[in-house]
C-alpha cells in the first residue's frame, strides 16, 4: 500500500527526517516527487514512533521541505531479474547503462537478500581453475568458497580482477558458469576498462557486470553488492549456474557505510568505522556457498586495498575473520616486475585441500604445493642470509635453494595478465622447478610421484 505524505521536518543530506507517517516499515523503499515533478529515491532507515529517517539514494539539492512529497512504497529495495542480465552492463542500483532495453523480469528480488542457514549449507569441494599458477597451483580455489585479494594502492588488483573474470572456469565443460562483477566506487577511467576488457575478450557474454563510479552517492555504494548477489542468488539458486561473483574495492564499501554511519551520529568503532562494520560485511560475505538440493553454487573473490598497506586495518581483519582465507598481492614483487605479483607465502585458502587431487586437479596437486612453499621459503631465506653474510656462507645446497626461490617468482609467479595456464601446465612447471633441487631434498612428495613427473636427467 503506497502512502503519501508533505511532513517533511528536516533534511541533513543524505537523511531526510519526515514526521507524522503511519505504518511506515524499516528498509522500506520511498520515493520523493520534487515540484517540478522529478522524483529521487530512497529508503527507510529508522523508525521513532511517527517519525521516519530517510536516506536519499540521491543528491539531496533542490528539495523544497514545503512543496515535496515522500512516497512510501510499501516494499524493501527490489532487482528485476531474468537470464537476459548475462552480457549487460548495470548501473549501482540495477539499471541497465549500456544502451540496451530494460530487462523483462521473470521475479522482482529483494536485494537484502536471506542469510544462507548453515544446515543447509553444502560443503565446498570443487576445484575451479583461474588460469593464474599461484591461486591454481598453491592456493587453490574452490567452488563456494570466499576467497579475499588483499591489495594496496597502485597495485595491479583491477588487472588481476579482470583476469580472474576472463579465465575463471569449472573443469566440467557441461556446468554452467557465469560471473557476476560489481565494480564499487571506482573511477569512470577504471569502469570503462572492465566494461572494454570484457568485451574485447568475449567474456562480457557470461558476465553480469554492475559500476557504481567514485562520483555516484556513498549510498548507492551500499546497495550495489547487494544488487550483484542477488543477481547471483537468482541465477545460481534458480538457473542451476556455477556463478563466480567479484566485488572490488570493499574498502570503498566500507568508507561509504563510515560516511552515512557518521550522518546518522552513530558512536564510531575502530578507526571512525561503525560498530557494526564486522556483521555488515559478514551480511555481504555469507550469502556465498553451495546448498545441499541445488546445483548451482556461488563462489567470492572479494578484493580490497589496505590503506597504508596494513593487515591489521579493520576492513580487512575483519574480512579475514569471516572469509577462508586470502590472496595478498606483494609492492616488492611488483617493483621486481612480477605480475601478477602474488605474494605467496603469507598468502592462504583454508579449503584448498578439498578441492585437489585425483579426480579433481592431478593426484600430485597436494604434495608439489606443499613442497613448493617449503622450497619457496627456504629459498627466501637463503637469499636473506646471503645478503647479510655473503654468498660464500651459504653451502651448495642453500644456493640451489636461493635459484629456485629466482626462478619461482619468474616463471610461476610471474605470468603476465594475458596467460591462462590449465592446471595440469600449472603442476608441469612445478615438478620442472623443483627440478633444480636434489631429489633427496623433495621429502614432501611420494616416491612414485617423483619417479612419474620428475624430468630430471641424473
Amino acid at each position: 500500500m503506497i502512502r503519501e505524505y508533505k511532513t517533511i521536518r528536516e533534511i541533513a543530506s543524505p537523511l531526510m527526517m519526515v514526521s507524522q507517517v503511519e505504518g511506515v516499515t524499516y528498509n522500506e523503499l520511498a520515493e520523493i516527487e520534487l515540484p517540478n515533478g522529478e522524483t529521487r529515491r530512497c529508503k527507510v532507515l529508522e523508525i521513532d514512533g511517527d517519525t521516519a529517517v530517510v536516506q536519499l539514494f540521491e543528491s539531496a539539492a533542490g528539495i523544497n521541505l514545503k512543496e515535496s512529497k515522500v512516497r512510501f512504497l510499501g516494499h524493501t529495495l527490489e532487482l528485476a531479474v531474468s537470464e537476459d542480465m548475462l552480457g549487460r552492463v548495470f548501473d549501482g542500483m540495477g539499471k541497465p547503462i549500456d544502451g540496451g532495453p530494460e530487462i523483462l523480469a521473470e521475479a522482482h528480488l529483494d536485494v537484502n537478500g536471506l542469510p544462507m542457514n548453515p544446515a543447509s549449507r553444502d560443503y565446498p569441494n570443487e576445484f575451479i581453475q583461474t588460469g593464474i599458477s599461484s591461486i591454481d597451483g598453491l592456493n587453490t580455489l574452490v567452488r563456494g568458497q570466499k576467497l579475499p585479494i588483499f591489495s594496496g594502492s597502485g597495485l595491479p588488483h583491477a588487472a588481476l580482477a579482470a583476469q580472474i573474470a576472463r579465465q575463471a572456469k569449472v573443469l566440467d565443460d557441461s556446468s554452467n558458469f557465469a560471473v557476476v562483477f560489481a565494480a564499487i566506487g571506482i573511477t569512470f577511467e577504471e569502469a570503462e576498462y572492465f566494461v572494454q576488457e570484457f568485451r574485447r575478450t568475449g567474456a562480457i557474454d557470461r558476465t553480469v557486470l554492475f559500476t557504481n563510479l567514485a562520483n555516484d552517492p556513498a549510498v548507492e555504494r551500499i546497495a550495489t553488492p547487494r544488487m550483484a548477489l542477488t543477481a547471483a542468488e537468482y541465477l545460481a539458486f534458480e538457473k542451476d549456474m556455477h556463478v563466480l561473483v567479484i566485488l572490488t574495492d570493499i574498502t570503498n564499501y566500507a568508507e561509504a557505510l563510515r560516511e552515512v554511519s557518521a550522518a546518522k551520529k552513530e558512536v564510531p568503532g575502530r578507526r571512525g568505522y561503525p560498530g557494526y562494520l564486522y556483521t555488515d560485511l559478514a551480511t555481504i560475505y555469507e550469502r556465498a556457498g553451495r546448498r545441499i538440493g541445488k546445483k548451482g553454487s556461488i563462489t567470492m573473490i572479494p578484493i580490497l586495498t589496505m590503506p597504508e598497506d596494513d593487515k591489521t586495518h579493520p576492513i580487512p581483519d575483519l574480512t579475514g575473520y569471516i572469509t577462508e582465507g586470502q590472496i595478498i598481492l606483494s609492492r616488492e614483487l611488483f617493483r621486481k616486475g612480477i605480475v601478477p605479483p602474488v605474494d605467496v607465502l603469507p598468502s592462504l585458502s583454508r579449503l584448498k585441500d578439498k578441492g585437489v587431487g585425483a579426480g579433481k586437479t592431478r593426484e600430485d596437486h597436494s604434495g608439489t604445493m606443499n613442497q613448493l612453499f617449503a622450497a619457496y621459503a627456504r629459498g627466501k631465506d637463503a637469499k636473506e642470509l646471503m645478503t647479510i653474510l655473503g654468498e660464500a656462507a651459504l653451502t651448495d645446497t642453500d644456493k640451489l635453494y636461493a635459484k629456485f626461490a629466482d626462478e619461482f617468482e619468474k616463471r610461476y609467479v610471474s605470468q603476465s595478465f594475458n596467460v591462462n595456464r590449465t592446471i595440469e601446465e600449472t603442476l608441469d612447471l612445478g615438478w620442472e622447478l623443483l627440478g633444480i633441487l636434489p631429489v633427496s631434498e623433495l621429502k614432501r612428495v611420494k616416491p612414485e610421484h617423483i619417479e612419474k613427473y620428475l624430468h630430471k636427467e641424473q
